[in-house]
């Protein structure tokens, strides 16, 4: 499947900076050493796996990623994405093999007329996304001025509010560094909040790149050595949008605002050879994280329950007489997460309006489902900034919950484990 670069808002990483972003970025970036290895993922379990097993020349597995067309003026780049194995295939060895060339075949044309080069940017939108786990790919990257290969997650179409994950980023004319950033509003573009990792020319050899992704925190590693971790502390009182589902992206630029242009000593074609793309969940999805574990209570004395103690996605929750019965008996997950019956409390449809119902679901790790039980004794969604709530301020059985901006009234008022 391709993806025309025109149906869809492209980040724009230098809307901010112009020809000013190399060196911004570098200036909000910090230089770091390793200083820790990444343990492995215990108790995690496999979500999304590609290994580029296939014939020859075979196109990337049309299941699990889209190839989208187009240029990009945003960031200046040179190069037309293509849909076709011609700069995007399997080489029969366990790689995908992205190439970017110095020509145009198909006479495209580029935001600064006739495009001079041809490359490939594949991403999984549609097909695969997941909030939280450990995202890691194995590549050896291209050389040369101009070449900007990179690895990434997206959380929507609406940037930067949706957020964006650089997991690896190299410009041609750093052989030594990656860089690993974040941007969200308020820090996008040229003001995005990143740092880089030094070590050996990246185009001699393979080398691992990861995230480790879990709520309010973000770790960067290369090759296991990690060398940043990002929380909200970091966002200067700006918004942590990390907190839904983002999708993958992978691709090889050429020239724009950060690497520059292609010079006379660049050599074309390049290749970004990708060994493997892997994501894992954050506990394998199997066992409950700990906690406290009870009833909760609102308005009128009554539980918080399980609409029939219906284990389907999609059951309402309601409050009504407590009974003791497992669909009241909550658990306080140490991972922000309220569970009964072995599902999770969920936002129908990650809903951020007043009057969005709350219901059963599986856990899946997004902002949807997680709750912060305040001293005040106000249960807060913080991905929508508002309260559970009792509707239409009843105690009545049956009364289902939703969310709702906090008045502090008594219909949003909880007594948890």
């Amino acid at each position: 499947m391709s993806i025309s670069l025109s149906q869809r808002r492209f980040p724009r990483r230098s809307r901010w900076a112009g020809l000013f972003a190399a060196a911004a970025l570098l200036t909000v970036g910090l230089q770091a050493t390793p200083v820790v290895i990444a343990p492995p993922e215990a108790a995690a379990a496999a979500s999304f796996t590609d290994d580029f097993n296939g014939t020859a020349g075979s196109p990337a597995d049309g299941a699990k990623w889209n190839y989208e067309t187009g240029d990009n003026v945003n960031n200046h780049e040179r190069q037309y994405y293509t849909s076709g194995t011609n700069n995007a295939a399997l080489d029969g060895q366990g790689h995908l093999v992205i190439t970017a060339k110095r020509e145009n075949p198909g006479n495209y044309n580029c935001w600064y007329g006739r495009c001079e080069y041809t490359s490939a940017r594949l991403n999984t939108s549609g097909k695969f996304s997941q909030a939280y786990g450990h995202f890691e790919t194995r590549m050896k990257l291209p050389r040369g001025q101009g070449m900007w290969p990179a690895f990434w997650m997206l959380g929507g179409g609406d940037w930067p509010t949706d957020g964006e994950i650089d997991v690896m980023e190299n410009v041609g004319f750093e052989p030594n560094t990656v860089h690993g950033t974040i941007h969200g509003p308020g820090y996008s573009g040229s003001g995005g909040i990143g740092a880089a990792y030094s070590g050996p020319n990246f185009s001699d050899d393979f080398h691992t790149y990861a995230v480790d992704w879990s709520p309010n925190k973000i770790v960067w590693s290369v090759d296991g050595n990690v060398y940043q971790t990002r929380t909200p502390t970091d966002l200067n009182g700006n918004r942590w949008v990390y907190d839904h589902n983002f999708f993958i992206i992978m691709n090889l630029a050429v020239g724009g605002y950060w690497p520059g242009d292609p010079n006379s000593s660049t050599q074309f074609p390049q290749q970004l050879v990708v060994d493997y793309v892997h994501v894992t969940t954050s506990t394998g999805g199997t066992t409950p994280p700990s906690g406290r574990t009870g009833t909760i209570t609102g308005i009128g004395g009554k539980c918080v329950d399980v609409a029939g103690a219906n284990t389907a996605n999609g059951t309402p929750i309601q409050i009504t007489d407590c009974n003791g019965n497992a669909a009241q008996n909550w658990t306080v997950g140490s991972d922000g997460t309220l569970r009964a019956l072995g599902k999770c409390m969920d936002v129908t449809a990650a809903g951020t309006a007043d009057g969005t119902p709350v219901q059963l679901y599986d856990c899946n790790g997004t902002g949807a489902q997680q709750w912060v039980v305040t001293a005040a004794h106000d249960i807060v969604n913080p991905a929508a900034n508002k309260c559970l709530d009792a509707t239409g301020n009843s105690s009545a059985n049956g009364t289902r919950l939703q969310i709702w901006t906090c008045t502090g009234g008594a219909n949003q008022k909880w007594t948890a484990p």
